[in-house]
């Protein structure tokens, strides 16, 4: 009997005659192998080679497939890896830049906060050095007013004192006490000072007054046809130009005491009209009152309370 046996990838037709079977591929046939065997075999020894080229057969196909599948797969792989390359290549230097970018980030942070710890720390001196300055400066304030205290007690029993021999003069039967200061002159209840230096030593209307206050007094105030003629009185040696400042002077228009009181047309005949501020009034003896200009350097007459006694 003559047997032929083909392989393929797919499945095998066999086509049976009289002593031939013939085995044939439905798509190709990649090989084939004739054996020619003798009919006085026994079927089951035939039947063993039978199997046994097949087996052979089937062997060498399936390593073949093997083969070119193996061989696929490795050009896949190796298609696949190419096609990789380039995004590996791209994820590493996203990588190297993220990392890079994260140095600068914490170098920033790092370079931020330093600075903030050195402006902290010169702050922290500067309010140090401020505090130690101010608590020097409260040292000597506290020093400056405990020297005020005494001072200011040692000027007010000097004041009582100057004002005890003031009022009351010691003398060889002991101390009299006036109703006016040493050198004032009385007058009803007021008491009169005037000042006659030389014209060096004459003041301006706002020099005369505050030295009239440095006594505890003022320049004078006239109410009353009495207080005018106790001024006359006192402005002694007065005449033309030279006179005697009192406390009359131009302002807002009109013609107002120290004391803030207006002034009545009685007590200054012929009045002028209210003047521009900066005129000031002087009083000549016998001849009344003058407006003159309150920078000019004039006398002038104080005059204060007088003391109960």
């Amino acid at each position: 009997m003559t047997q032929i046996v083909g392989g393929s990838r797919h499945m095998l037709r066999q086509s049976k005659g009289e002593g031939v079977t013939v085995t044939m591929a439905e798509e190709e046939v990649n090989y084939a192998s004739v054996v020619f065997k003798s009919n006085k075999n026994p079927p089951t020894q035939a039947r063993k080679e039978e199997e046994t080229v097949y087996d052979e057969v089937k062997g060498q196909r399936k390593t073949t497939e093997e083969t070119a599948d193996t061989n696929a797969g490795l050009l896949l792989d190796k298609k696949a890896n190419n096609r990789r390359r380039p995004y590996q290549r791209l994820a590493c230097c996203l990588g190297i830049l993220y990392f890079i970018l994260l140095l600068g980030i914490i170098a920033v942070i790092v370079i931020y906060h330093q600075s903030k710890i050195t402006n902290l720390t010169t702050d922290v001196q500067n309010l140090t050095t401020r505090n130690q300055q101010l608590e020097t400066q409260r040292k000597n304030l506290t020093e400056q007013i405990q020297d005020m205290k005494t001072n200011w007690n040692k000027l007010n029993v000097s004041r009582g004192q100057w004002s005890i021999d003031a009022y009351c003069p010691k003398t060889n039967n002991g101390r009299q006490c006036k109703a006016c200061l040493n050198g004032w002159e009385p007058s009803r209840s007021n008491c009169y000072v005037y000042h006659n230096p030389d014209p060096p030593h004459r003041k301006t209307w706002e020099e005369a007054r505050e030295e009239c206050r440095g006594k505890g007094s003022d320049l004078v105030v006239v109410h009353s046809q009495e207080e005018k003629d106790e001024l006359n009185k006192y402005s002694v040696g007065s005449s033309g130009t030279v006179g005697y400042w009192f406390g009359l002077r131009a302002e807002g228009g009109r013609w107002k005491w120290i004391d803030g009181s207006d002034l009545t047309e009685s007590y200054w005949t012929p009045q002028p009209p209210p003047p521009a501020d900066g005129q000031c009034v002087m009083s000549v003896q016998n001849v009344g009152w003058r407006s003159v200009n309150c920078t000019e350097k004039q006398r002038w007459i104080c005059k204060m309370k007088a003391l109960s006694v």
